[in-house]
C-alpha cells in the first residue's frame, strides 16, 4: 500500500482525468458541440474527441488501481465517472462555453471546407 499522501494524489488525478474523459465524449456529440462553438464539431474531431475521452477514463481507472486493491478501485472509479458526469451536466447546462478550453482545436471552421 502507498501512504495516505501518495493516494490521495493518484485519487486527485483519477477525478481530473474522469472529469476530462467525460468532457471530451460530451464535445463529441453534435448537440453540446452545438452548444459550446456554435456548430457541431466535424466527424474527425469528434472521432478524435471520443478517443481522447475514452483514454482519458482509461487512465482515470488504472490511477485508480494505483491507488488502492482492485474491489475498492473499481467502486471508486464509478463514484469519480459518476461524479465527473454531473460535473460536466452542470457546466453544460449553465456555462457550456467554458468546456471549449478543454478542446480548442475542436472548434475552429475547416477552412478548406468553406472554399
Amino acid at each position: 500500500m502507498h501512504d495516505a499522501s501518495h493516494a490521495a494524489w493518484l485519487l486527485t488525478a483519477a477525478l481530473l482525468a474522469s472529469v476530462l474523459g467525460m468532457a471530451w465524449l460530451a464535445l463529441a456529440m453534435p448537440a453540446h458541440g452545438q452548444q459550446v462553438w456554435g456548430a457541431p464539431v466535424s466527424p474527425e474531431r469528434a472521432r478524435v474527441l471520443r478517443g481522447l475521452g475514452s483514454v482519458a477514463l482509461a487512465v482515470s481507472l488504472a490511477l485508480c488501481l494505483a491507488s488502492d486493491h482492485a474491489s475498492m478501485a473499481a467502486l471508486v472509479w464509478i463514484m469519480s465517472l459518476a461524479a465527473a458526469a454531473f460535473l460536466v451536466a452542470m457546466t453544460l447546462a449553465w456555462h457550456p462555453r467554458w468546456l471549449a478550453r478543454l478542446a480548442p482545436w475542436a472548434g475552429r471552421a475547416d477552412t478548406r471546407a468553406t472554399r
